[in-house]
């Protein structure tokens, strides 16, 4: 294990915590995963790749880290107020589909998105509907402890019964008087004691496909159970960090905290981690507004407004130049500058392979390890990742300076500043090279051009005007642009 001091937001204590894991030297972590009944967007993208950062990082850090992201696959109706269809039956209506195969097609085409984002798979990654049991086994707990009652064959939490006890609010800073106050009528929660309980199981209309037995009707968890029961049965009754977007705060994760505690009497999570929205033009991207673009149609360019296809890993890079917490507008400008920062970090690591070390070169030892220092830290206060970009941004202007021959690096601080470029770049910001093989085909292609400029000042030395001015104008035609320094000639490529 590294002496590194990790600090995180936590949204419980709404301040920068000092991460120290329950149990020495291990992570139990939980996110809350896609509802399966549509293709994945942008908004979609933003938790997988800020948790894929912090699964990343915890393991570098020398962690073992037990990563759990469930599917929601049933039980997540239209409105969170425990009302209208089943989003994945009402999918499965409309397709005239079993709502499992809408769950298995969507889940693949998630999983698809996240393996071209270069997301790492969790450790486990169950699905609601197998486990049914579990969470009607969640229900009776809180039933036996007085805090949920049966009307009509559905379950419901008694929300100010739980309050009287314990606090109803910690998590979102809801005063319940509030939200008491504040809650809308809603057709069809006439049989709630109080607007703002929420639905534990749910008795299945006659025309709900969806519904497994149970001892109160046949029927279906509430959303909320899911990951409760789950995050419990793989990570025990206290783990470390449960995650998610910002929007689940409340009511999803305020009702996690309900559940856990009238469940087994004490919390389950000790840090709260939320990352912001994704906005477009000002509002919330989401399926619920109708304002979103899938992450596909980013791949391929194919929506009204985009003006060209964006890669994954622009995405990706996009999405880590904002700090998890912030919000991130979407916009073409703010892609297409993405795009151009990430040619620019990729053709620097490229770069490095080019260059030839010197025995009292200017760039010594120390400056690498000041630049790794200074992303490590940038890491530790809270995943930082616009200030680890802008720290290796910094590192490319000094690799620019040794490829055009403004610098000189000895061979000890060269090996260690492409170990910081490969670590920070793939292994924790896990960014890679957009085609297989493709740093490698430039890294060859790079050393070709190396050569073509050797021959070349060999015919300046033998005065082969003829041949040395050929080269350079035949590569120029290319595209290369040649200079001639003191210390030998220096090339790049205008794209």
């Amino acid at each position: 294990m590294t002496d590194h001091q990790l600090y995180i937001y936590n949204t419980l204590t709404r301040t920068k915590q000092l991460f120290k894991p329950i149990h020495e030297g291990r992570v139990g972590m939980y996110v809350c995963g896609p509802t399966v009944y549509g293709d994945p967007h942008l908004g979609h993208a933003r938790p997988a790749i800020t948790f894929d950062i912090l699964f990343r990082y915890l393991k570098h850090l020398g962690y073992k880290v037990r990563y759990v992201r469930n599917i929601t696959d049933v039980g997540h109706l239209e409105h969170d107020a425990d009302d209208g269809d089943d989003k994945i039956a009402k999918k499965a209506k409309l397709e005239q589909l079993e709502p499992m195969e809408v769950a298995q097609f969507y889940t693949n085409r998630y999983h698809r998105a996240m393996d071209l984002l270069n997301v790492l798979p969790p450790s486990i990654e169950p699905h609601a509907t197998g486990h049914i049991i579990e969470q009607e086994e969640l229900v009776k707990e809180i039933m036996s402890n007085g805090f949920a009652y049966e009307a009509n064959g559905s379950i419901y939490f008694d929300v100010e019964k739980y309050n009287q006890k314990y606090h109803y609010g910690v998590l979102s800073g809801r005063n319940l008087d509030d939200i008491i106050n504040h809650s809308r009528d809603l057709a069809g929660t006439d049989e709630k004691r109080n607007q703002v309980d929420f639905a534990l199981w749910k008795k299945a209309q006659p025309e709900h496909i969806m519904r497994w037995p149970s001892p109160w009707s046949n029927g279906f968890p509430g959303w909320h159970c899911e990951c409760t029961a789950m995050g419990r049965k793989y990570l025990g009754t206290e783990f470390d960090i449960h995650g998610g977007g910002m929007d689940l705060v409340f009511p999803h994760h305020e009702c996690e905290i309900a559940q856990a505690v009238a469940s087994q009497g004490k919390p389950m999570v000790r840090y709260w981690m939320h990352n912001n929205m994704i906005t477009i033009e000002g509002k919330k991207m989401g399926k619920s507004l109708g304002n979103f673009i899938t992450l596909f149609e980013f791949f391929t360019g194919e929506h009204e407004k985009l003006d060209q296809a964006y890669s994954p890993m622009t995405i990706r890079f996009f999405i880590l130049q904002a700090q998890y917490r912030s919000t991130v507008d979407f916009s073409n400008e703010a892609l297409q500058a993405s795009k151009k920062g990430l040619d620019r970090l990729m053709e620097s690591i490229v770069n490095l392979e080019r260059i030839e070390p010197t025995a009292n070169g200017s760039i010594t030892l120390d400056y690498a390890k000041e630049l790794e220092a200074k992303c490590y830290e940038a890491m530790d206060d809270d995943l930082n990742t616009p200030i680890v970009i802008s720290h290796l941004f910094d590192a490319c202007r000094v690799v620019n300076q040794l490829i055009n021959k403004k610098q000189t690096i000895t061979s000890d601080a060269l090996a260690k500043l492409k170990e910081v470029f490969r670590t920070f770049s793939f292994d924790i910001l896990g960014l890679k090279a957009e085609s297989d093989g493709n740093a490698a085909r430039e890294e060859s292609f790079g050393k070709a051009i190396d050569l073509l400029l050797e021959v070349r000042a060999k015919a300046k030395a033998a005065k082969d005007w003829s041949t040395s001015d050929q080269i350079r104008d035949e590569l120029s035609a290319y595209g290369f642009e040649v200079k001639d320094t003191k210390d030998g000639a220096t090339w790049k490529l205008n794209k």
